[in-house]
C-alpha cells in the first residue's frame, strides 16, 4: 500500500508500525526519523519560521487566520503523482497541519481516489488508539496491536516506579509569548510520569492564559515545552519565564520530540517526564531530551 502522512507525528507512527517503506510522501516538518524528508517526496510546504521570535510566530499564525489564509501549502500535482492508496491527515489544530477538508478537496480536484484517515486524539489513550487505527487501515492490525503493547508495558513500569510516592504539581508552558498553558494530552503525560497537573486542560484545545493563571495553583515543577521546538528552543523559551515562577523548578523539554506531537514518542516523553518528577525512581532521559533551567 502506498500511504502519504500529512502531518509528522503520523509519519512517526508509520515508521514505528514498520511501514516506512510503504511511505512515498511525507511534509516538509517530518523529520523523525531524519531519513523521511530526506527519501521521500515533500507534498505539503511551509513558512520557514526559524528566524521568528514566539510573539511573531504568533502574529503571522494569528493574521492568516484572521483573513483566512492557510499556514500550509498542499503540492496537490506532486501528490497526484505519487498516488497513494491512503492519506493520513488530522483535523484537530489548523496551526499544526492541514485539515482533512482541504485535501479532500485537492482529491475531488485531482480525481484521485485515495482513502483519508483522519487522525484527531485528544488524551493519551486517544493517541494509543490511533496506531491501532492506523494498522487496521493500512491491513496489519497485528503490527498495531504489538506497537500498544509494547507503549502500554513501558508505561505501566513507570506508573509502578511512582506508585506511592508524592505527586509535585506540574505546570507546563506550551507557549511563551503570549502564554498558553497545554491541553489535550499533555495533562495525561503528567499524571502517567506521577505528577499532579494544573492550570492545563485535560483532553481539550490548548488556550491562551495569563502569567498570573499558569503560576496561581503554585507549581512546584515547570515545563516549558514549546510547539514547534526541540530542546535548544526550548531552553531559550525556558529562560524567558522564570521571572513568573520564582518559586518553582523550571525545565525545557524536547517539545517536539517528547510532548506536542500525538505519536509513539509520548511514551519517550512521559518516562523523560518522570525522570524530572522523580529522578530517583527512574531511569535518567537521555541526552537532548531534558534540561533544567532554574
Amino acid at each position: 500500500m502506498r500511504l502519504v502522512s500529512l502531518l509528522p507525528s503520523a509519519t512517526e507512527i508509520v515508521y514505528a508500525l514498520g511501514l516506512g517503506e510503504d511511505l512515498v510522501g511525507v511534509t516538509f516538518e517530518c523529520d523523525e526519523p531524519a531519513a523521511a524528508r530526506s527519501t521521500k517526496t515533500v507534498v505539503v510546504g511551509g513558512r520557514d519560521t526559524k528566524a521568528m521570535t514566539p510573539a511573531e510566530i504568533d502574529d503571522y499564525v494569528r493574521a492568516q487566520m484572521a483573513v483566512g489564509g492557510d499556514l500550509y501549502t498542499l503540492h496537490a500535482d506532486a501528490l497526484a503523482g505519487l498516488a497513494p492508496d491512503l492519506i493520513l491527515t488530522q483535523d484537530l489544530c489548523r496551526v499544526c497541519a492541514l485539515p482533512s477538508g482541504h485535501v479532500d478537496d485537492a482529491l475531488a480536484h485531482l480525481g484521485c481516489r485515495a482513502d483519508v484517515l483522519s487522525l484527531d486524539p485528544h488524551t493519551l489513550d486517544d493517541v494509543l488508539a490511533s496506531f491501532a487505527e492506523v494498522a487496521r487501515a493500512v491491513g496489519v492490525p497485528e503490527k498495531g496491536r504489538e506497537l500498544t503493547a509494547r507503549l502500554e508495558e513501558r508505561l505501566a513500569r513507570v506508573a509502578a516506579a511512582v506508585e506511592g510516592r508524592p505527586r509535585p504539581k506540574v505546570a507546563v508552558v506550551e507557549w511563551v509569548d503570549p502564554p498558553f498553558g497545554a491541553g489535550h494530552w499533555v495533562p495525561d503525560l503528567i499524571t502517567a510520569a506521577g505528577g499532579e497537573p494544573v492550570a492545563g486542560r485535560p483532553g481539550q484545545r490548548s488556550v491562551q492564559v495569563t502569567w498570573a493563571e499558569l503560576s496561581a495553583p503554585g507549581p512546584d515543577v515547570v515545563l516549558v515545552t514549546p510547539c514547534g521546538y526541540h530542546l535548544e528552543g526550548a531552553v531559550r523559551q525556558a529562560e524567558s519565564v522564570k521571572p513568573h515562577f520564582p518559586g518553582a523548578a523550571i525545565w525545557a523539554i524536547d517539545g517536539d520530540g517528547l510532548v506536542v506531537r500525538p505519536g509513539p514518542r509520548l511514551v519517550d516523553g512521559v518516562e523523560a517526564i518522570a525522570a524530572i518528577l522523580h529522578p530517583d525512581a527512574v531511569p535518567q532521559a537521555p541526552p537532548g531530551a531534558i534540561q533544567r533551567v532554574a
